[in-house]
């Protein structure tokens, strides 16, 4: 008797701990359910917090209409239950948008804000047309070299009422190296947009205008400004290039000459060409006068 009572005590005490295991991952389960009941009557379904309202401002030209398409958010879903991350990444993948963030406004406003790219310059390439002949195709970059498709005028928020100046073209370019929804990554490239960035800040800035920048030579950037002068610069210190650019370029007012060539690469004795007669303002933009460029996009 005590052998057969020995094995009937161990199989109770398993069955018993079984039964025990079994009610407690059971009771877990419900509780979970529960719980997951509650929050989609509470929250996830709650008519009160469905989405009236997709508040998006940008600070270019884009129009909102279009970035709320863009975003994909439908009107009346749950804002507690939309994903973010994924209105963030539909909007990211759009080629003109550099960064978004977006933000619940409890119970129904999605906020959107939008922070655009700014073309600084074109890259003009020459391709064959389908019908036959050659065709130039125009690629926009950004301040970081993001290559981009020119904007079209039926995704801005205004119209054009009239011909934006025309950006700083970048030649000597490899075509290979152009591929839009990219970056640039070759160095010439790269010291052409620092340059024009430095432009900006710089004494010539309203002076003359940066028409082409050829990054075809290695080790210097040629420039050409709308009015005529061809000025070459070293890829690097650029401050201090266009200070001294400055200093000679009012050195040829006093005198009442023109910089035909520069050669500001060349650290002593630069050489320097002049032409008679003052500098020739640019032509400035029909309807209006010589500005800098603040658009966001051509």
């Amino acid at each position: 008797m005590r052998s057969r009572v020995g094995p009937v005590g161990r199989t109770r005490l398993v069955a018993v701990t079984l039964g025990a295991a079994f009610g407690a991952l059971f009771g877990l389960y419900l509780l979970w359910r529960l719980g997951d009941w509650g929050l989609n009557r509470l929250l996830y379904e709650n008519p009160a917090f469905a989405l009236r309202t997709v508040d998006v401002q940008t600070d270019g030209v884009l129009s909102p209409a279009q970035l709320r398409r863009w975003a994909s958010v439908p009107v009346g879903a749950n804002l507690l239950a939309l994903d973010l991350a994924t209105v963030k990444r539909n909007l990211e993948y759009v080629p003109w948008v550099a960064s978004v963030s977006v933000e619940r406004i409890l119970p129904g406003t999605l906020r959107v804000r939008v922070t655009e790219r700014r073309a600084v310059a074109q890259i003009n390439l020459p391709r064959p047309r389908p019908g036959g002949g050659v065709e130039v195709a125009v690629y926009h970059l950004d301040a970081g070299g993001y290559v981009m498709l020119p904007l079209d005028a039926r995704l801005r928020s205004t119209p054009l009422f009239q011909p934006e100046p025309p950006l700083p073209v970048i030649a000597g370019v490899n075509p290979n190296e152009v591929q839009p929804g990219r970056w640039i990554e070759t160095p010439s490239v790269l010291a052409a947009l620092r340059l024009l960035a430095a432009f900006e800040q710089s004494p010539m800035t309203g002076l003359v205008e940066l028409r082409k920048i050829d990054v075809g030579a290695s080790g210097v950037l040629e420039v050409t400004t709308a009015q005529g002068s061809v000025v070459t610069l070293g890829e690097g210190n650029f401050e201090r290039q266009l200070q001294r650019w400055r200093e000679i370029y009012d050195a040829g007012v006093r005198q009442g000459w023109t910089i035909a060539s520069l050669d500001l690469a060349v650290t002593n004795n630069i050489p320097v060409r002049w032409v008679q007669g003052g500098p020739l303002p640019s032509q400035p933009p029909p309807g209006g006068k010589p500005q800098r460029r603040v658009n966001k996009h051509a």
